[in-house]
């Protein structure tokens, strides 16, 4: 007694399957798993602004008294829109300025040229881009160098004696 699949028949046992159609099967498939390779990282790139896209939060940063009015400090904060397996990659970074008790300017630590991390130097009271030498003011206006706009900026608030900013996506220069 014969079992089912010993009955079934491929296209080589009826004598098709030569030396040319096992290649070009072969080159086929080939081209269709290097397709998806390539194609899945552009798919998501194109797709990837939209599937992470979330609302703006608001993260607090400390209490108000430790931060000393006229100074500069660099601050730490957990993005909220990063997903829960980042780690240290979904920290976000600033630099927060008090200027009265209750008003604070935070700006994004990246330069608008190509997005490295600026540098405070309090001495000059300028921000420095150590990539490409841009400067900007204390104000995050540019000062010179390459950069074409000034340094981004969070919104800032103090709610409950906490100092918060508003994380959003920055946008990409």
């Amino acid at each position: 007694m014969m079992r089912e699949d010993e009955n079934r028949q491929t296209p080589c046992d009826q004598g098709g399957c030569s030396r040319r159609r096992m290649l070009t099967l072969l080159s086929v498939a080939l081209g269709g798993v290097g397709t998806l390779l390539a194609g899945v990282p552009i798919v998501g790139f194109l797709l990837g602004p939209v599937l992470r896209q979330q609302a703006e939060a608001w993260v607090d940063i400390g209490p108000v008294h430790r931060f000393a009015a006229g100074e500069t400090v660099e601050v730490a904060f957990q993005d909220p829109r990063a997903l829960p397996w980042a780690g240290t990659t979904g920290k976000a970074a600033a630099w927060l300025r008090r200027e009265t008790d209750d008003r604070f300017t935070a700006f994004v630590v990246n330069c608008t040229h190509l997005g490295c991390p600026v540098r405070w130097e309090p001495e000059a009271k300028l921000f420095m881009c150590p990539c490409h030498g841009g400067v900007y003011y204390s104000n995050g206006q540019v000062a010179g160098g390459p950069p074409p706009k000034p340094l981004f900026r969070y919104q800032t608030r103090v709610a409950n004696g906490q100092v918060q900013l508003k994380t959003r996506p920055m946008p990409i220069t």
